[in-house]
């Protein structure tokens, strides 16, 4: 057997960022797919460890592009843990209901990106769409569009407007309404259902053994999802379901993203309804400040839109000690490898774009 090594990327608009494949083909067909990083790493961890504990949360952003909120909100987390600070009641309810939003927005980008991989380009405008609803709201409570820098210890940079559970309805609203109409466009496609049913499948074993998480994890039929299995926030008091499929294919990870959406204004919508109308959700300055003793290592995970994102840190007087990052992405991407064993050449960038891989936490 002759096999051909191909090189794709790392500069290539479906490798989504700066990633190298090098793909080993038999004729058309896949026998091993090998990712290649170190295109974009920036030492991330080590700057963390020589600053102060809230000039961090603006590190944590940058690491999702796609998600900011999330990977600030672990981060002010795992300082909150360390630092023995208790979230405003008010703001835990805040913060749930940004994220929320914020993983919509996440998935409508992906949405969008993986059909355009797909020659779908009238997905690709409706989600970036609805996208740009989310993304005003953002905006409007935070002040910045990309990276929001919205999350202090204890609570927010500031208070919501005073119209923001009326703008919060009517966006839940607004975005049911656009989405329940997506199926009808991508599930009757021949092309889309030919590309993703049965490609790139990954089994539950292999999911496990693999360590992935997330909507993929989901996508192969294991129920995992942080905020059930070791409940943060208000996330304990809402009803709500964890999406999950069991063939694990491209197929199934678009399925488990698009109905945790819907998952995902059910959430905010009962966030809105139980959040206390007065309180204040104002959190701490930014200043130099530390824990009090000398903590043990704390360990905070979330779930993130991507998967579980995970910080171990060794608390310092005023900053990180050391610091350890864990992407979901990372280890979604190392299972890569095992779905494209025996695919079509093209099927390569079907599969790469089910993964929802962001390469500013992958290569950090």
């Amino acid at each position: 057997m002759a096999l051909m090594r191909i090189n794709i990327g790392p500069i290539h608009p479906s490798t989504h960022g700066v990633l190298k494949l090098v793909a080993y083909v038999d004729g058309d067909t896949v026998q091993k797919v090998e990712p290649h990083i170190g295109f974009l790493h920036r030492g991330v961890e080590k700057l963390m460890e020589n600053r102060i504990y809230m000039q961090n949360a603006a590190y944590a952003e940058k690491l999702d592009y796609v998600a900011p909120l999330s990977w600030s909100d672990l981060y002010v987390s795992a300082v909150e843990k360390a630092t023995g600070t208790q979230v405003k009641e008010r703001a835990q309810y805040l913060r749930v209901i940004l994220l929320e939003f914020q993983r919509m927005a996440s998935h409508l980008l992906w949405l969008g990106t993986f059909c355009d991989d797909l020659g779908q380009s009238t997905m690709f405008m409706w989600a970036f769409r609805e996208r740009a609803r989310i993304l005003k709201l953002l905006e409007d409570v935070s002040g910045n569009r990309m990276f929001y820098m919205n999350l202090r210890l204890g609570g927010l940079d500031r208070n919501a407007p005073s119209n923001f559970p009326e703008r919060a309805y009517e966006l839940t609203n607004y975005l049911e309404q656009k989405i329940i109409e997506y199926p009808a466009v991508l599930e009757s496609n021949p092309i889309f259902l030919e590309r993703t049913r049965g490609i790139g499948v990954l089994s539950r074993d292999d999911a496990i053994d693999c360590g992935v998480s997330g909507p993929v994890l989901r996508a192969s039929g294991v129920a995992e999802d942080v905020r059930t299995s070791k409940p943060y926030y208000a996330y304990d008091k809402f009803k709500f379901v964890v999406p999950t499929r069991n063939i694990g294919d491209s197929y199934s990870r678009y399925k488990v993203r698009y109905e945790e959406m819907h998952q995902s204004i059910r959430i905010i919508r009962q966030a809105l309804d139980m959040m206390p109308q007065e309180g204040d959700v104002v959190g701490a300055k930014i200043k130099l400040r530390g824990p009090d003793a000398n903590p043990s290592p704390i360990t905070v995970s979330r779930e993130l839109p991507r998967g579980e994102g995970m910080i171990y840190m060794v608390p310092g007087k005023q900053g990180p000690y050391r610091i350890s990052l864990r992407s979901p992405v990372f280890a979604n991407l190392s299972a890569l490898s095992k779905m494209c064993e025996g695919a079509k050449f093209a099927d390569i960038f079907s599969i790469l774009g089910s993964l929802d891989i962001v390469l500013g936490e992958v290569d950090r």
